[in-house]
């Protein structure tokens, strides 16, 4: 019998605050600023339900790749994003192209795959490793706006995600080498 093999994809929604849109290099940034890190992270309307998820995927996928790739992402996605693992890339490439919520939101997004992996359960891992970094991140915040190791304004992603073991991003990996299905 042969096993149907999947990829989840981990992905992060997030919001960019109408007011730091725009880079302003003439006025330097107020003490009440939030820093870098944290200005993208903001929980989610309570109406993004995985209904809607998937919604906004499918259309991403449709608008990209057409009746192609609605048909071979079709029923395989889930929360966590599950996809058949010879059709990953499509569903990633799709997920990049998202800008805004669907039409009931309409709240402008930035979707960003932080971990393809083999198994859920090293998706879940890494979604817990995320969001315990975040914590210990938004912890080291002080008063004044100045992160450890640099000022809020200066402390840009290369040096959050070297501090999450990603310097290069995400690595394109092969099949091989990626987390196995098999325990």
């Amino acid at each position: 019998m042969v096993r149907i093999k999947h990829r989840y994809l981990l992905v992060n929604i997030l919001y960019p605050d109408e007011k730091t849109r725009t880079v302003q290099h003439s006025n330097p940034a107020p003490k009440e600023a939030t820093p870098y890190a944290l200005q993208f992270r903001q929980p989610s309307p309570d109406a993004l339900n995985a209904k809607l998820l998937a919604r906004m995927v499918r259309d991403a996928i449709a608008e990209l790749f057409g009746d192609y790739g609605s048909g071979m992402a079709s029923g395989s996605l889930i929360a966590i994003i599950r996809v058949a693992r010879a059709h990953y890339r499509l569903v990633w490439a799709a997920l990049t192209f998202i800008t805004n919520l669907p039409k009931p939101l309409s709240q402008p997004c930035v979707v960003q795959v932080v971990r393809v992996s083999g198994t859920i359960r090293k998706a879940e891992e890494e979604a817990i490793r995320r969001a315990r970094l975040a914590i210990r991140q938004a912890q080291r915040v002080g008063g004044d706006g100045i992160i450890a190791g640099g000022v809020a304004g200066r402390h840009g992603a290369v040096d959050e995600d070297e501090e999450m073991g990603m310097e290069g991003g995400i690595e394109d990996l092969d099949d091989d080498e990626m987390d196995d299905d098999e325990e």
